[in-house]
């Protein structure tokens, strides 16, 4: 059975519903699957639990489901860059569980090997474990965590094979393999689709026996949250001049 589906509306087509939780890739606005999450949007499902490392920016990335009002609940480490999460957070509209992001990666990486809880010496003696079971491991203190097994997983990945084997580029990689392998249903977007044995197998981070859908993703331009440039050496010496 072919995994590659025509569009991301029809990859999400008989999958997504109300309340369900979403595991998102990327790590701010590199490596998001965009063309997925604008589907999302567009499938106009309710009183999502979002799980991801950030939540992008106002207006771009997981940000347009803020917008929307989709989301009900967000799991992540960082949210930063998202002014209207703030608002909606402190107004009480949106429910927030920040975690520690190493702990965020292994909820995620525990969820997809079968491994329902972990302990870790993170967060142990702050916010982050009340009401948490912690455990003492020679002479050290534990919290334990829950992993995270999501309904849906969306990645994205720079190069695929119609099987579903993906490979990632760069700063695009972080969260994306994890996340790859949390979701019950996983959908994948690649910049480049293959065919079957075109793809080195050492060079290939996420199986295709995670990936039950894969989509062609769009060109677009590929934001990040703040551009930082260093001042041209003329204009500084104008302004040295002046």
């Amino acid at each position: 059975m072919s995994k590659m589906q025509t569009d991301p509306a029809t990859a999400l087509r008989d999958v997504m519903a109300d309340g369900m939780t979403l595991a998102v890739g990327g790590f701010g606005l590199s490596g998001i699957p965009a063309d997925l999450i604008d589907a999302v949007r567009d499938s106009g499902v309710r009183d999502l639990t979002i799980v991801s490392n950030n939540m992008g920016v106002d207006g771009k990335g997981l940000g347009v489901l803020i917008e929307a009002g989709q989301v009900r609940k967000v799991i992540a480490s960082y949210v930063g860059e998202n002014k209207l999460f703030a608002e909606q957070y402190l107004s009480g509209r949106l429910e927030v569980e920040f975690t520690p992001q190493g702990t965020l990666a292994e909820r995620l990486r525990a969820g997809g090997a079968g491994i329902p809880a972990f302990y870790t010496r993170t967060g142990v003696g702050t916010l982050v474990a009340e009401g948490k079971p912690l455990e003492v491991f020679d002479g050290v203190t534990y919290v334990r965590e829950r992993a995270i097994l999501a309904d849906v997983a969306l990645v994205h990945a720079h190069t695929a094979d119609t099987d579903g084997n993906l490979i990632y580029r760069y700063t695009a990689r972080n969260f994306n393999p994890v996340v790859a392998t949390a979701g019950a249903v996983t959908i994948a977007e690649a910049e480049v689709i293959v065919q079957p044995g075109e793809l080195d197998p050492n060079h290939i981070v996420t199986p295709g026996v995670y990936v039950q859908r894969l989509v062609q993703a769009s060109r677009r331009v590929k934001d990040i949250e703040q551009r930082t440039v260093r001042p041209r050496t003329e204009a500084l010496a104008a302004v040295g001049a002046s």
